[in-house]
């Protein structure tokens, strides 16, 4: 027994020493590179060069040419349906809300269901066409604007924003474009602050360090 016991473990050691002769040997130096988050220490006995196992570039395959981020065109279809929908749930509250205001003199009856009914569709299709016609307007001048700059900043939101506002309101006359044309400005100034707010904030820690 004591015998077979001996074999066998002779067995077992000659088959990883074979293992481990044949595979290349690497020091400490080439495997303290080698990311182990989430795994288990690499075995000497594998067969891979572990330097081949270290992710310094990006772990997706893009087309020629393109972009790391979806640009304007791509998103604009996000942009537009996101807009729809979110004015067609306000409008259908809005219309409840509006509905059970002036019905409120009436008793629970066919007429009244009928009656809130066709506020609430009344007020989602309206809320619905004007959210998705300023998010159509604005997608297709950012479109324009990135395409004829040739980069992407906040200043393509600003100018895309504040050009929807002035399209939007041209027919009340210069007024109605001026008073467009700040509200599509303010907005897209508020939103683009709020994006590089954490990037200011960092910039001012650094100046007066």
């Amino acid at each position: 027994m004591e015998g077979g016991g001996n074999s066998k473990g002779s067995g077992l050691g000659g088959l990883f020493g074979a293992g481990g002769a044949g595979g290349p040997g690497y020091s400490h130096a080439d495997l303290a590179g080698v990311p182990l988050t989430g795994m288990s220490p690499l075995s000497p006995y594998l067969n891979v060069d572990p330097r081949y196992l270290i992710q310094d570039t990006d772990e997706f395959i893009l087309p020629t040419g393109a972009n790391k981020t979806r640009g304007r065109f791509e998103l604009a279809f996000f942009t537009i349906g996101g807009c729809c929908m979110t004015g067609a749930a306000f409008g259908a509250l809005n219309g409840l809300r509006v509905g059970l205001k002036e019905t409120h003199s009436m008793t629970w009856s066919k007429p009244r269901n009928v009656q809130i009914l066709n506020m609430v569709t009344r007020q989602g299709a309206l809320w619905a066409n004007t959210l998705g016609s300023l998010a159509l307007l604005y997608s297709a001048f950012g479109v324009i604007v990135e395409k004829t700059r040739g980069a992407e900043d906040d200043l393509n939101t600003v100018a895309a924003g504040t050009m929807t506002g002035m399209l939007y309101k041209c027919a009340g006359g210069v007024r109605g474009i001026a008073r467009g044309g700040l509200a599509g400005l303010m907005f897209t100034g508020l939103y683009a602050l709020y994006n590089n707010w954490e990037h200011m904030k960092g910039s001012v820690q650094r100046q007066s360090l």
